[in-house]
């Protein structure tokens, strides 16, 4: 039986992209003619879109899409949700885990909806304090809870692979608003529950 491999991309773009690409590869020295390079660009072409994809996605939307009203006022956490994302720097991968809760006011939302909200904005060039802010501030302005809290840890390998070349460091940013900025109680209930530490 036959393998096929369902993708689907803008064939235009796709081109496009290619061409730079194999523009880029000869600049470097490779030789885009032999077996094993003849269609990188290609795959680049389409691994680029893939990677970058949450420029067509709209997180606000995500969230509208499965909004109840709930008369629920505690901590709603969803933790150790995987993000893959590109630094805007140097177009290197950044990867770790979000934190992510939020303190309903009247609406909650689907709990899956908070984690393509993580893979929406993180499919894009990113840095991760916007990153942080931006996950923070959509389900902030789209479910106006009593509190959000965000917080992301991730390893980044511009600093591993290049420049300074520090394996083992792990960056951790962290973002809060309502309750969970004003309150330290209701604050340390989320770190306490999320097993992270900052001080």
């Amino acid at each position: 039986m036959a393998y096929t491999k369902i993708e689907h991309y803008d064939e235009e773009t796709t081109q496009e992209l290619a061409k730079h690409y194999k523009a880029i590869l000869k600049i470097i020295g490779e030789n885009c003619e032999r077996e094993g390079t003849r269609i990188t660009p290609i795959r680049v072409a389409r691994s680029i879109q893939f990677l970058t994809q949450g420029y067509s996605t709209d997180p606000a939307a995500i969230l509208n899409s499965a909004k109840f009203r709930e008369d629920y006022k505690q901590i709603v956490l969803v933790k150790d949700i995987e993000l893959y994302s590109l630094c805007e720097h140097h177009m290197l991968p950044f990867y770790g885990k979000a934190h992510v809760a939020y303190i309903p006011n009247e609406y909650i939302t689907g709990l899956s909806k908070i984690a393509r909200v993580v893979e929406s904005f993180a499919r894009r060039l990113q840095v991760q304090e916007r990153l942080t802010m931006e996950i923070r501030d959509c389900i902030q302005e789209t479910l106006n809870p009593l509190g959000v809290a965000v917080v992301i840890e991730a390893a980044h390998m511009c600093m591993q692979m290049r420049g300074v070349q520090k394996q083992n460091s792990v960056t951790t940013t962290s973002a809060f608003t309502g309750a969970f900025l004003k309150d330290i109680k209701t604050r340390e209930e989320f770190m306490h529950l999320v097993g992270v530490s900052i001080h």
